[in-house]
């Protein structure tokens, strides 16, 4: 007789640099929630594309994509913020973490930020920072359990 079990069947996750043909999966996942769906228009895809365009070239920026199966399921984007402060330290700067939201629940997100986090650690970052909606309060609750600390508050103008 052969065992059976009920826990799901562990997916590859491939995280890779984007692409251009990743601009759509990308934008979907940054407007599929309350906040995104404001600010955010799938519609109208030219503004991404620029966008993409200077990070691609932007050597203190890397845009990545999960992708399992196939299909991409997340993406963050890490920067790297050189500077004057703590004798002149490199910091990492963790933007845009989304993950699909039928792969919610599913450590996508965990494993794109252990990937950013590893990625800084590796480029001589001493420290990676994140900013995250004071109304995210799933997603504050996610940082601290992978080690990040509320030690600051954020502070924006938009224009």
């Amino acid at each position: 007789m052969t065992a059976t079990s009920d826990a799901p069947r562990e997916i590859a996750l491939t995280i890779r640099e984007a692409t251009a043909a990743d601009i759509p999966a990308i934008v979907a996942m940054l407007a599929d929630d309350p906040l995104g769906r404001k600010r955010e228009s799938p519609d109208d895809l030219a503004p991404y594309r620029e966008a993409f365009a200077a990070v691609e070239t932007d050597p203190n920026q890397l845009l990545v994509v999960a992708e399992r199966e196939g299909a991409v399921v997340g993406t963050v984007q890490l920067s790297f913020l050189p500077g004057l402060s703590r004798r002149g330290a490199l910091r990492a700067q963790i933007e845009a973490v989304r993950v699909r939201g039928d792969q919610r629940g599913n450590r996508v997100g965990e494993r794109l930020i252990r990937w950013a986090i590893d990625t800084a650690r590796e480029r001589g970052a001493v420290l990676v920072q994140l900013t995250s909606d004071a109304s995210r309060t799933d997603a504050h609750r996610f940082y601290q359990r992978l080690g990040f600390e509320p030690t600051h508050m954020g502070f924006k103008l938009i224009f």
